[in-house]
């Protein structure tokens, strides 16, 4: 009973993360200001997104002793901070977990600072 009430008291105080599965149509509407930048077209984006995560914002795939995190795969060795890696350096000055929800407003802003330090090969 107390590890019943324990899990209840925890699942109300850290509601589960709002992840989206999207659809090719509402990524191309959410990630309209991604277009063109670093010479990227919208279309290459949309197909970047669907060949790393399939339009999934809580896609995690670990990859040779770090990890990636959601629709654009940033790797926690050295955009973002999670509990594997803690000498991060964590350039986007986030928590991978951010990477996770619905709001892509994180997302976009970190993937431009990857594009803009690393150019379209790095992506």
């Amino acid at each position: 009973m107390m590890s019943f009430v324990s899990l209840l008291l925890v699942g109300i105080m850290f509601p589960a993360i709002q992840a989206k599965q999207f659809t090719k149509c509402e990524l191309s509407q959410v990630l309209n200001d991604m277009d063109g930048f670093g010479g990227i077209a919208l279309p290459e984006w949309i197909c970047t997104v669907f060949h790393t995560s399939g339009y999934d914002t809580q896609t995690i795939v670990s990859n040779n002793g770090s990890t990636e995190y959601g629709l654009f795969q940033i790797n926690n060795k050295f955009w973002c901070r999670d509990n594997q890696i803690l000498q991060s350096r964590n350039i986007c000055d986030i928590s991978c977990d951010k990477f996770l929800d619905n709001d892509l407003t994180d997302d976009m802003i970190c993937a431009k600072k990857i594009l803009d330090k690393e150019g379209i090969d790095y992506c």
